[in-house]
């Protein structure tokens, strides 16, 4: 494939160089055009706190988070809920049978099979930060199991008969796991037979903060230097046919940023053929076009080598970028960014900047800004996305959203 390099210069490109984990993603949803700016009006609002991670199951959405209550858009009753609530898609009717109470913030949701969902974060007994839970009524599975120690759940990815779980734990059960697991779908039961490690973590432990997955290839991004001891700096793809770290390597995010941001990689998509994936970053502004620091980049999934290089970067110019969605018509990422297409920026608009408050869209080919700009209270940042046939939901933590008022759940419809 031919290699563009869009906002940087190819010479710049050589030498690569609120803090919440975004959301894990699998494979982007297809959709043939960038959604409209006007959101829908029958989302719920959710009054408190931060929504940082989606799930559906039939036509039922998960929302997990760190809030306490929520209302429906119609009006009516404040409804209490943990954490963790469920709405219906296409009536945004808030489902009074689910109402789990986690004691935890949410920060990974999957759905599951017999219309269950997994939910991953923080929380304690009884489910020590991995549950399976029945979205009919709440209740927990009573066949899955699978406690985490020594850390919390970032990221879920569930794929056939696997669940894949990141974070930055020490075992899952009685078996040893830094950071990275394969568990049995319907059991919790650790898969013995993928042992992949990250190491070397960025200051601290080693920590997964992203996972996407398709067919073969399971991405992941996080605080570490290593899998398996093989050089992976944030980044890394592994072959799940072989359940090794594939022969794919890149340098883009060994350079550091900001002293405060160690790690500054966060969310992850794949294309939904698996032929690409899109990666975010914070990491604060930094002058000259060597780092990836604030910015989104494209890498093609089944490049090979030591030296794999993207394909294209777009800056922010200083603000951080947090979750990512890619449709195949448009590459959606949010934060508190102020601007798309700029790489000469540094806390400032350089040359070239687009506006674009809190979300944006950019050409999965070109790798620049796309028109879309519907705007949002930009806030510590949008920390969630799901695509899905109607739409596109955002999670965050404001309550603007396309000039309307839509509490920290949102959703720009299909076109």
């Amino acid at each position: 494939m031919r290699v563009t390099t869009a906002l940087l210069p190819v010479a710049s490109l050589v030498t690569y160089a609120a803090l919440v984990p975004v959301v894990p993603a699998s494979a982007g949803m297809a959709q043939p055009r960038v959604v409209s700016e006007n959101p829908v009006n029958t989302t719920p609002h959710v009054l408190d706190g931060i929504v940082t991670a989606f799930a559906l199951v039939g036509r039922t959405v998960i929302v997990g988070g760190e809030f306490s209550a929520v209302r429906e858009a119609r009006g009516g009753e404040d409804l209490p809920r943990a954490n963790i609530f469920a709405f219906d898609l296409h009536t945004g009717r808030v489902l009074r049978d689910f109402a789990p109470d986690l004691d935890g913030p949410v920060a990974a949701l999957a759905a599951g099979p017999g219309g269950t969902v997994y939910v991953g974060g923080a929380f304690g007994a009884p489910y020590r930060g991995l549950a399976r839970l029945r979205v009919s009524d709440g209740a927990p599975v009573d066949d899955f199991s699978a406690p985490v120690y020594g850390g919390e759940v970032t990221s879920l990815v569930a794929l056939g008969p696997t669940l894949y779980v990141g974070g930055d734990f020490s075992r899952i059960g009685r078996s040893p796991r830094t950071a990275l697991a394969r568990v049995d779908a319907e059991t919790g039961a650790v898969d013995p037979r993928f042992t992949v490690t990250p190491g070397d973590g960025r200051r601290g432990d080693p920590r997964i903060y992203a996972m996407a997955a398709v067919r073969d290839r399971l991405v992941v991004d996080g605080s570490f230097s290593t899998l398996d001891g093989l050089r992976r700096p944030q980044l890394g793809v592994i072959d799940l046919t072989t359940g090794r770290v594939a022969d794919w390597r890149t340098e883009a995010y060994a350079p550091a940023c900001k002293p405060n941001f160690p790690s500054y990689v966060r969310g992850v998509d794949l294309s939904p053929d698996g032929r690409y994936f899109v990666v975010v970053t914070t990491g604060g502004p930094v002058r000259g076009a060597s780092k990836l620091c604030d910015s989104a980049a494209r890498f093609e999934t089944y490049a090979k080598g030591e030296a794999v290089r993207p394909t294209w970067v777009n800056p922010t110019g200083g603000d951080s970028l947090y979750a990512v969605a890619v449709t195949g018509s448009a590459v959606y990422v949010g934060g508190h960014q102020r601007w798309l297409d700029n790489p000469r920026g540094a806390d400032t608009a350089g040359p070239g900047a687009v506006s674009r408050p809190g979300i944006g869209a950019i050409d999965p080919v070109t790798g620049r800004a796309l028109r879309w700009n519907p705007t949002r209270e930009r806030g510590i940042g949008v920390k969630a996305f799901l695509t899905v046939k109607t739409g596109l939901l955002v999670g965050s933590d404001t309550t603007e959203l396309g000039h309307e008022y839509h509490a920290r759940v949102g959703m720009f419809p299909a076109t």
